[in-house]
């Protein structure tokens, strides 16, 4: 048995603006009652801001932190970028937040430094600042972070991937997102290690940046096989860009000389994995990450009790192709628990 341990905005800058009501009404005791010293749950407003509003990450995490806030009594405004590493569209989202007085703020951050300055304001205001899915450099740039280990999900891949060769010599192909991001880095490190490669190695043959998006990595995978006609080992910053990627493969002729490998866990990347596209993808679990967020901003609006440091939210490998030695579940455990 597995245990699991231990998500933005004016329409002037083109952002999603999604205002999710509380349940019950003031009259309701179950609403939310708070200590004598802090604020009845119904009063208390909270801000998401994500990167986009159409990964179905995101998706997830918007509609977690709806569900978690229901529960909570409680109300969330929820705002995103335009596109992956839109910083300029987070901090004018953080500012819409501020000046609308919520709480706290959740925010998966498309810069691990191009937002600090906007956060650091926040904070200084009494905004309970939360950093879900990807942590900020330095870390404690906010007051808590729930998300998955990055790196442990990038050496989890990369453990797979590298197993599944057997003896083969790695001719690898590196499918990164965004550079700068934290996720970015740790999930490309951490595969990398998972594989018992450094930085620079021979044995990686091609590398380009898709911002984790399916038709960018598909063109990318195109320009690269022609470069690295022997590649047999991919990795992929996510699960679009392994299904983009997985295209140019298929148009190649080459799906049975490559071992894919990613991270995400959503319910497509799951029937990805029992199609044969993915050869294993790493799942992550959103709605943990929002629900707790959602909840440590009620318990701070309450008792005036801040969250802090990192929390894991858990991760596992998903594979029909399972390795002695590895640790994994099947795709029917995984449409069991994905999301998306």
């Amino acid at each position: 048995m597995k245990v699991f341990t231990k998500a933005i905005g004016a329409a002037s800058v083109g952002l999603l603006a999604l205002t999710l009501g509380a349940c019950g009404s003031g009259s309701n005791d179950d609403a939310g009652a708070a200590s004598s010293s802090g604020e009845a749950a119904g009063d208390v407003k909270i801000g998401l801001v994500t990167k986009t509003d159409t990964n179905p990450f995101f998706v997830k995490l918007r509609e977690a932190a709806q569900e978690a806030a229901e529960e909570e009594g409680a109300e969330v405004v929820a705002l995103a970028g335009k596109f992956d590493g839109d910083n300029e569209g987070q901090v004018a989202a953080i500012e819409n937040l501020v000046a609308q007085g919520v709480k706290g703020i959740l925010i998966t951050p498309n810069s691990s430094t191009g937002i600090l300055a906007a956060i650091e304001k926040a904070r200084e205001a009494g905004v309970v600042v939360i950093a879900l899915d990807t942590a900020t450099e330095p870390e404690d740039a906010v007051d808590a972070t729930f998300a998955t280990d990055n790196k442990k999900a990038g050496v989890l891949q990369g453990s797979y991937v590298k197993a599944a060769l057997g003896d083969k010599e790695p001719s690898v192909i590196l499918l990164d997102g965004t550079p700068g991001g934290t996720v970015d880095t740790f999930r490309h490190d951490g595969f990398l290690e998972g594989m018992g490669l450094e930085e620079g190695a021979p044995e990686i043959k091609g590398q380009e940046n898709t911002n984790g998006d399916q038709t960018k990595a598909q063109t990318a995978m195109e320009n690269l096989l022609q470069r690295v006609p022997d590649a047999n080992a991919l990795y992929t910053i996510n699960e679009p860009a392994a299904a983009g990627a997985y295209q140019a493969i298929k148009s190649a002729g080459k799906e049975d000389q490559i071992v894919i490998g990613s991270i995400d866990g959503s319910c497509t990347g799951v029937e990805n994995v029992e199609k044969g596209v993915i050869g294993a993808t790493v799942m992550q679990f959103p709605g943990t990450m929002a629900a707790e967020g959602v909840k440590a901003v009620v318990e701070y609006a309450a008792s005036g009790t801040k969250p802090s440091g990192f929390t894991d939210t858990g991760t596992v490998i998903i594979t029909n192709t399972p390795i002695e030695g590895i640790d994994s579940e099947d795709t029917a455990w995984g449409m069991d628990n994905c999301w998306g």
